[in-house]
């Protein structure tokens, strides 16, 4: 049977089934097409333009910006890894890829902008009209959402939010398990108790208040500080508002561990191990590090090993080049390094309440202060420089100066009471350097109300820029090591040529200073005051703020010398150049081995634990 073509079907029959109603059809086709295009637009700019910037919006909470991270190799998040924003702490992370299209798509998403008044109208957000500073906006969405976040007027946190890092136990909690492996010769286990505060002090002698005293070891900063982040008010599991990351590495116990009789690669291991943790996490990625914060309570030599000798003291965590990056909190930093910041050493008082605070004040501001100076510390035999010595016998040979011995064998300078006892009663106190640059006791003396004496800049006025006055004559007496070692001035004469009314007025200065000074009980907060904690945290988000919108704003620190790091810190707001200084040849490193050094410093934290042995034994 033949089959038909095409081309043989009668033309009838192919009208048939089209001629009927010819025009009809063609306006139902013309009406279903219009409605097909109205839907669509309605979808595309109704439904996915919400959807759209919502999805952006929380792809902008983990997707870092582009930073220059000088020789850092940063980690970008996978966002498809990133399941929520409340499981941080077990994202997956992934290594950027070299796809310059993938970079720029990162680097130009923009930042959604808070339905606020005053901001720019749409016709600015984009285009021609766009600014410079609002581009640049556009290149770091992460900032502006956390610096956006200080606009809320409403919100008492903004741009005040801090994001905790869950590390692995064994950087901070297996440390405190194995307490007895702290130290060589004190059992840091009682130390640890009560939040790191230590056993309570009893108040036999009345010589403190009868709550919030404890025996506190001066290097406990490192669990004390972690603890009280714990009560921070504006902790958040959302990295991206955060104005600052913290890491509760317990780097001073670390290093504490293995010090004495371990090699190199076992000092390193847990630095070298939390930089890699941190540098796979997505939060690394956003400044490169630059915007997290760590707390060691130890002096800033035990971290800074100048080789990788195996006679050479300490470990090398604060010359790594991610902790480079860091701020680094420790009791006492360097005059020439950017990356160390100082923070005060614990004393023995640690309020709950403010009211601890002001009835503590009121005491000291009645005490009858019967010595004109005291002392309190040991001879330093073994080291030409020290003027110890010569302090030592300015008390002894003056009526009035008080000395509190602090040699080998049983020793008043290790009873709290003592110490407190002197301090309480004495108008000025001596505090010379001590093994390194700073001593615990300036502190103690402080909280006493006596007004400190220092001998050279890097023991208070160059480490505490974030606590003390910058002009150190409000609340201290600076007397030049010179004029003790090669002048032998005199003391008494020194202080006695200050007026009655001038002491009355430091002194009020110094006990109007206690509350920024010392670290109120973790396990409670204060109401209104802020403590040492809280200038510190602070100080951390208005560095790291400040970075950003220089960032933003496309400010560079091209003249910055780090050697010269003490004076960027004592310069007023809005200086940049820094010039001259009178201490200067405090911290010069002369070849002839005449002045300060690293070297010397290195040598004065072995001192510090050679000391550390003496008081115990």
């Amino acid at each position: 049977m033949r089959r038909r073509t095409a081309s043989s079907v009668p033309i009838e029959q192919m009208e048939k089934g089209t001629g009927k109603n010819h025009n009809t059809r063609l306006c139902f086709l013309a009406s279903l097409s219009a409605f097909f295009w109205i839907l669509l637009l309605y979808f595309h700019f109704v439904v996915l333009g919400t959807s759209n910037s919502n999805a952006i919006d929380d792809s902008l909470k983990l997707q870092p910006s582009n930073v220059n991270t000088d020789s850092i190799n940063t980690h970008l998040p996978d966002p498809h890894q990133i399941q929520s924003d409340t499981h941080l702490e077990t994202a997956r992370v992934r290594e950027p890829e070299n796809n310059p299209e993938s970079d720029t798509h990162l680097k130009n998403i923009p930042a959604r902008e808070p339905k606020k008044p005053g901001n720019y109208p749409k016709s600015r957000q984009g285009g021609s009209g766009e600014t410079k500073k609002e581009t640049k906006e556009k290149e770091y969405p992460l900032f502006m959402r956390a610096l956006r976040t200080v606009e809320n007027k409403s919100d008492p946190c903004g741009g005040r939010y801090i994001y905790v890092h869950d590390l692995p136990p064994r950087f901070n909690e297996d440390m405190l398990r194995e307490c007895r492996s702290l130290s060589l010769w004190t059992n840091m286990c009682k130390f640890t108790t009560n939040a790191g505060l230590g056993p309570p002090l009893e108040n036999v002698e009345g010589v403190f208040s009868d709550t919030g005293w404890y025996a506190t070891n001066q290097f406990a900063v490192d669990v004390i500080f972690s603890n009280r982040m714990k009560q921070y008010e504006c902790l958040t599991r959302d990295s991206s508002l955060a104005a600052a990351i913290f890491v509760p590495f317990y780097a001073g116990f670390d290093i504490a561990r293995f010090l004495w009789g371990h090699n190199i690669s076992r000092r390193d291991a847990a630095s070298l191990d939390l930089v890699d943790w941190l540098m796979k996490r997505p939060e690394w990625g956003i400044m490169g590090g630059k915007d997290h914060f760590l707390v060691a309570g130890r002096i800033t030599w035990d971290f800074r090993r100048l080789s990788d000798e195996e006679n050479d003291w300490g470990n090398k965590l604060l010359f790594l080049p991610a902790a480079k990056n860091m701020s680094m909190l420790v009791v006492e930093s360097s005059p020439w390094n950017a990356n160390d910041f100082g923070i005060p050493y614990p004393t023995y008082f640690h309020p709950a309440r403010d009211a601890d605070v002001f009835n503590w004040q009121e005491r000291m501001r009645n005490l009858e202060r019967k010595w004109l100076f005291s002392f309190a510390g040991a001879p330093r035999p073994g080291n030409p420089k020290s003027i110890r010595g010569k302090l030592i016998n300015q008390c002894k040979s003056s009526k009035r100066g008080k000395l509190l011995e602090c040699d080998f064998g049983e020793s008043k300078c290790h009873s709290p009471s003592s110490i407190m006892q002197m301090f309480q009663s004495s108008l000025f106190c001596l505090q010379p350097q001590g093994d390194s640059y700073t001593r615990r006791s300036a502190f103690d003396s402080m909280l006493a109300g006596c007004i400190p004496v220092f001998f050279h800049p890097g023991s208070a006025y160059t480490q505490y820029t974030w606590h003390l006055p910058k002009d150190y004559t409000k609340y201290s007496v600076f007397i030049p090591e010179d004029d003790i070692r090669k002048r032998n001035i005199s003391i008494e004469e020194r202080l006695l040529q200050i007026s009655p009314e001038q002491v009355k007025i430091m002194r009020e200065e110094v006990i109007g200073l206690i509350p920024r000074l010392v670290y109120a009980d973790p396990r409670s907060k204060l109401e209104t005051l802020k403590d040492a904690f809280d200038v510190s945290v602070q100080a951390v988000i208005d560095k790291v703020t400040k970075l950003r919108r220089d960032i933003i704003e496309g400010h560079t620190d091209d003249n910055f010398i780090e050697e010269n790091s003490w004076k960027y810190a004592l310069l007023e707001e809005g200086q940049r150049e820094v010039g001259p200084h009178e201490w200067d040849p405090f911290f010069s490193k002369p070849k002839d081995g005449n002045g300060d050094s690293v070297d010397s410093s290195a040598e004065a934290a072995k001192n510090s634990w050679k000391n550390e042995q003496r008081s115990q034994t």
